[in-house]
Parts: structure tokens; C-alpha cells; sequence
């Protein structure tokens, strides 16, 4: 199209384009095809695709959007390009399931690790750095699983997918208040301990008497203490 054949007003080009009105019968069959296609590939990549995706899976997604937005608009593209990239997307990830559920080492090199990133009501910072995961993002998916405070945590997982899995402590201890503090009325719903402290940073908690003598977290170095908290005893 050149420079002068472009006006702003015509609005016809706008919504028809350049294509002729036959087009778009040809554009309803299209569709139903690769509606289909995607279909049969969802179904040959097997359950996981239609739950939370994993690194394969989402390569695989954005590959077979990337090939079905082409015939789908450019009515001199075929449908035989993303039929063939179809399956060997399809093959592909079939294969890499295959040979992820024989060989331990070429699954974690392919779905990648699980991240252990709380360990017994203590952030793990060095994890959460490899996982780029911020701490507010961590406390919002604690929160999101019902936890008020750290001392509720045994094990926080980051999965190779990217989900959560928290694991409760038995017996609750003290930790630090995870809750926003400006909520107030939540805040005041915990006991709060007179002779533990938590790091502000990671969570690491201890006796006020220790932080006396070393200010330092034992855990991260962080030099910010606030009250532990427990839930209170009916």
C-alpha cells in the first residue's frame, strides 16, 4: 500500500481492509480449522496444558499462536504451514514429556527446579533472589493461602511451574506479622510476645535478649527488629 492510498477517513479500510467481501466466508472456515487444530494439539499435549502451564507448555502455547495468527488473516497464507508447525510443535513436546518422566536429570533441565523458600517460618533470600521472586510477591501468596504470620510455615515451595505449595507447621510458633500493618483490626486479633523479636527482613526470630548484645540477623544481616506475634489462645 503506498503513502497516498492511506486516509484517515476511510473508514471501510478500517474495519474491511484491503481483502474482498468473499474473504471472510473463507475466514469462517478457517477459523472452525484452526479452532480444531488447537483443539487435537491441546488434547495430544496431554492434561497439563489445560491446567497450570509448565516452561514446555508455554513454549508450545506461543508457538502455535504465533503460527495460527498468520492464516488466519493473510488470505495468501495457507493452512498447510501451521498444520505441519502444529505437529511438530505437538511432536516435540510429547517427546521432551516422555523423555522428562524416564531421566531425573533432563526433567529438572527442562521444567527446571523446585524452590525451597521458606524453611521453618525463615525466608530463604539467597532462593528467592534465583527464583526472582520480591518479598512482597512471597507474602502475598502466604497470605493468599491463609497465613497470618511465619511462624504457621514449615516449607513455602515454589514449584518448577511456577505455583506454590505451602506445608503448615503442626504446631504454630511465633513469626513475623505478615498482615499489612495499617490493618489494624487484624493486628490486634495476634498476641503479641514480649520476649521474641522477628526480623523485619526475613523473618528469622529470637530472643530480645540476643538482639541486644548482636543487632545483626544471624540469618540476612538485617539490623530492623519488630515483635513477634502468635495467634491468640481461645
Amino acid at each position: 500500500m503506498k503513502p497516498d492510498d492511506i486516509k484517515i477517513a476511510d473508514w471501510m479500510r478500517w474495519l474491511v481492509g484491503e481483502v474482498p467481501g468473499s474473504f471472510y466466508i473463507e475466514l469462517v472456515i478457517r477459523a472452525a480449522v484452526i479452532y480444531l487444530l488447537l483443539m487435537v494439539c491441546m488434547r495430544l499435549l496431554g492434561k497439563r496444558m489445560s491446567s497450570q502451564l509448565g516452561r514446555n507448555d508455554m513454549v508450545a502455547m506461543v508457538t502455535l499462536a504465533a503460527t495460527i495468527g498468520i492464516p488466519l488473516q493473510a488470505p495468501d497464507r495457507g493452512l498447510l504451514p501451521a498444520i505441519v508447525i502444529a505437529v511438530i510443535v505437538v511432536l516435540t513436546g510429547r517427546w521432551v514429556s516422555k523423555k522428562a518422566f524416564y531421566s531425573e536429570s533432563f526433567e529438572k533441565l527442562s521444567q527446571g527446579n523446585i524452590s525451597i523458600l521458606v524453611k521453618n517460618a525463615v525466608m530463604d533470600l539467597t532462593e528467592m533472589k534465583k527464583a526472582r521472586l520480591t518479598r512482597e510477591r512471597l507474602v502475598a501468596q502466604l497470605r493468599f493461602a491463609g497465613i497470618k504470620h511465619l511462624g504457621q510455615v514449615k516449607r513455602l515451595y515454589m514449584e518448577a511451574n511456577g505455583a506454590f505449595t505451602v506445608i503448615e507447621e503442626e504446631e504454630p510458633q511465633t513469626g513475623l506479622f505478615i498482615i499489612p500493618r495499617d490493618d489494624s483490626e487484624m493486628y490486634d486479633r495476634f498476641y503479641k510476645s514480649d520476649t521474641i523479636v522477628s526480623c523485619e527482613n526475613c523473618g528469622f526470630s529470637q530472643d530480645k535478649k540476643s538482639v541486644e548484645k548482636n543487632v545483626s540477623c544471624p540469618s540476612c544481616g538485617h539490623e530492623v527488629w519488630t515483635t513477634a506475634v502468635s495467634i491468640k489462645q481461645n
